[in-house]
């Protein structure tokens, strides 16, 4: 059996990626999210592509940080659940 820290820590488990298209309904949600994006920019101007695409970018650099916090949040949650069933 392979070690799951070190499978971690050479890219092999991706939390990230395979929580995010893990079931069909999010899967249907990144289609139709897709597709009205593609027909926000296809109403906008110049000016207001500029203006989506940052308010894109720090979108999308929130819910990395968001992601990353949640994770680290989950993943000590997990370990005090195993500390407290270990001690008792």
């Amino acid at each position: 059996m392979k070690s799951i820290i070190n499978e971690l820590w050479h890219g092999n488990v991706i939390p990230q990626e395979d929580s995010r298209t893990n079931s069909k309904e999010m899967k249907e949600l990144l289609g139709y999210m897709a597709r009205h994006h593609e027909d926000l920019e296809k109403s906008f101007t110049d000016e207001q592509k500029e203006v989506f695409e940052k308010f894109h970018d720090c979108w999308s650099e929130y819910m990395s940080l968001a992601e990353a916090a949640i994770f680290e949040y989950a993943f000590k949650l997990g370990m005090q659940f195993a500390i407290e069933t270990l001690t008792e």
